[in-house]
């Protein structure tokens, strides 16, 4: 981590005093105006963690100008709405995305690994949820986490899978619009047009689960 070195030197006793404090000491006050919000920024709020998801500056006819947010707890998943007035201020939460290896998977955990060191961690599959359903063993993720507790686990934006099983395909049939659902080899099922076929590799966006196109 980064570190900020301050000296003070004091001439009656001609010893020097070196205080450290570590970045994340030295900035843990930045703040953040509402009337500065954007959809991802992060900020600590009534003794939680939120993402800021939605916001809308309002300006009514009669009264004071104020900023409409839902607002994404990071830890249990929930969504409140809040307002704020846009000069009120917020601590903004600093969140690690460690990129770390998908191993496997057992009964009750999912399992990484970090690259570089080769630590390795177990994070509960109920905590984990449906973020690595279109992600293969060995993949690459990122974990987040903040001051030390994972919180989330971040798949690939987009993944291309093996389609394992599906209804025959119909030639001619790429322009309908209709779809068929298709598993795919991690065990998740994907609505796909109707000419995909078994044994076909697709591209899937994991943060709809939408289907983009054959590779």
């Amino acid at each position: 981590s980064v570190f900020f070195l301050f000296f003070f030197f004091f001439n009656d006793t001609a010893t020097t005093e070196i205080y450290t404090l570590s970045l994340h000491d030295a900035f843990r006050s930045l703040m953040i105006s509402a009337g500065d919000f954007r959809n991802g920024v992060t900020i600590e709020f009534e003794g939680n963690i939120y993402q800021i998801i939605e916001f809308q500056h309002v300006k009514p006819g009669k009264g004071a100008a104020f900023v409409r947010t839902k607002l994404k707890n990071i830890i249990s998943g929930g969504v409140v709405e809040k307002t704020f007035r846009p000069t009120e201020k917020c601590p903004t939460a600093h969140i690690d995305r460690k990129d770390m290896q998908y191993l496997y998977a057992d009964d009750d955990f999912y399992h990484f690994m970090d690259v570089e060191t080769y630590d390795q961690i177990d994070l509960p599959k109920d905590e984990v949820g449906d973020a690595l359903k279109f992600v293969k063993e060995n993949e690459m993720c990122k974990v987040c986490s903040h001051k030390g507790n994972v919180f989330a686990v971040e798949p690939p934006l987009f993944v291309e899978l093996t389609v394992t099983e599906t209804e025959p395909g119909f030639k001619g049939d790429t322009a309908t619009g209709a779809t068929k659902p298709a598993t795919v080899e991690t065990g998740a099922t994907v609505y796909v047009p109707l000419f995909v076929e078994t044994d076909d590799v697709i591209k899937i966006d994991t943060r709809t689960g939408e289907y983009l196109s054959r590779v």
